[in-house]
């Protein structure tokens, strides 16, 4: 009988959807933290519940031919990686995987489909072209940096091995200023402080947008603040504060106030140019967003007479791609900022046949269709939610001849698949993208077709 406390040693078979290493005592499922697949370790059993435990590691005893040292000095405080200890191939593979078992756990028909190695990275470091980082106080010193794995008590960092080394520096800087112009780090506990938060976003240019999260309008000194900022580090070209007056963990809220500059940045993707706002979602590994958008554009195979529906389309990136091919292309997005800075990037790149409108794709598309707009073939990139009963079935009535899903989670990907599967659509291809190396997140594109195709 397994109990608390209990000192064990287990070989990791496998790794769950959260890196957690798997083993099994007797048959019966433990999870442990910081372990991988090939590992044989001790480990401490920290808590038993009915159908599994979870365990905590102690030691080494074998190390999985996978280990590797961690190129990070943060990674074992740090939440932002999880996968900093395991090589680089093995990453890609574990990602390829992982969302080959949620299309099994959820009985998708991978008959037919090809399922493609993952796209990685030559260089998996530095890509990142947004970071956001907690402002805290700890010991009565200012610190900024990443939450812990699990908890939102901020690690003090100097450097992100993922971020670029002007936005390392950015943040260096900042903190320097907080203490010289004595701002305070806002409080959760007692509501009160400034600042909350600071996220930093780059073009490829290596231009940047400093966004400094605020609790209330009132910011003492930050005219010194981006005067200092902006002189010692000529890659800002824009200052925003935003206010988020609001006692939650949302890193930001909705009012923008620029304090320098415009405001935006313009960042490409290929031959596209787009504005981004500070709340505009943007894939922030600019490389493999290329790859990404590619194979879905490939997937897609547009022809010149077919209409196309980009559902979650943001600024309106694969849109615009979408549109160099298409007669049509209608763009749906919640966010309000994202379709003004869509409108203005279509503009912006001389396209006329692209249509962009605000409100929830649930509500939108069904609307649509009862005006007899339609599409031929359907792009979706939804949140980590995936997308709501309603789209999905509007896109069964509306029968394109195909459908490609983007998705940053598998599970909900591998959900949906199965529903548009109940319509008359079939899982043709399966390409991961590693956008998000070092972590256990992972990309995909899908290509579903209906069956009488």
């Amino acid at each position: 009988m397994l109990e608390n406390g209990q000192i064990k040693e287990v070989e990791i078979i496998d790794l769950n959807h959260t890196v957690q290493g798997v083993a099994k005592i007797d048959n019966f499922v433990v999870f442990i933290d910081k372990a991988i697949k090939g590992d044989l370790v001790e480990i401490e059993i920290k808590e038993k519940k009915k159908n599994f435990a979870v365990g905590k590691l102690l030691k080494i005893i074998e190390p999985s031919k996978d280990r590797i040292n961690p190129p990070c000095g943060y990674f074992y405080e740090c939440g932002g990686c999880q996968l900093m200890h395991m090589d680089y191939n093995a990453q890609l593979i574990y990602k390829k995987n992982r969302v080959i078992n949620e299309m099994r756990r959820n009985s998708v028909n991978m008959e037919d489909a090809v399922v493609n190695d993952t796209i990685g990275m030559e260089n998996p470091f530095r890509y990142r072209n947004k970071t956001a980082f907690s402002v805290a106080k700890k010991n009565k010193e200012i610190i900024i940096g990443p939450y812990e794995q699990g908890t939102y008590n901020t690690v003090n960092i100097s450097n992100c091995m993922l971020q670029s080394n002007e936005a390392d520096k950015t943040v260096r800087l900042f903190k320097e200023l907080m203490i010289k112009c004595n701002i305070e780090a806002y409080d959760k506990k007692t509501e009160k402080g400034t600042v909350r938060n600071i996220v930093i976003r780059n073009n490829r240019q290596n231009e940047l947008m400093l966004v400094i999260v605020t609790a209330t309008e009132n910011f003492p000194n930050k005219d010194i603040i981006i005067k200092e900022l902006t002189s010692n580090i000529k890659e800002i070209k824009t200052v925003v504060q935003n206010i988020n007056s609001k006692n939650t963990n949302l890193v930001m809220g909705h009012k923008n106030i620029t304090l320098y500059g415009e405001g935006t940045i313009n960042d490409n993707i290929g031959d596209l140019i787009f504005t981004i706002s500070p709340e505009t979602f943007f894939q922030i590994n600019p490389e493999q967003t290329e790859k990404l958008y590619n194979t879905a554009i490939e997937y897609a195979n547009i022809s010149k007479d077919d209409v196309c529906f980009d559902i979650y389309c943001g600024i309106g990136t694969i849109s615009l791609m979408a549109a160099k091919y298409a007669k049509k292309v209608y763009g749906v997005e919640i966010v309000e900022q994202s379709i003004i800075n869509a409108r203005e990037n279509a503009v912006k790149n001389n396209i006329v046949n692209a249509e962009f409108f605000t409100g929830k794709a649930e509500k939108l598309l069904p609307k649509l269709y009862s005006k007899n707009i339609k599409a031929d073939v359907v792009i979706v990139d939804p949140p980590r939610k995936g997308c709501e009963q309603e789209v999905i079935d509007t896109i069964i009535s509306m029968s394109p001849k195909k459908v490609v899903y983007v998705s940053c989670n598998p599970s909900t990907l591998a959900r949906d698949i199965k529903l548009l599967e109940s319509g008359g659509y079939q899982l043709k291809k399966v390409q991961t993208v590693d956008q998000f190396p070092w972590t256990h997140h992972v990309e995909c594109v899908v290509l579903i077709t209906r069956k009488d195709r």
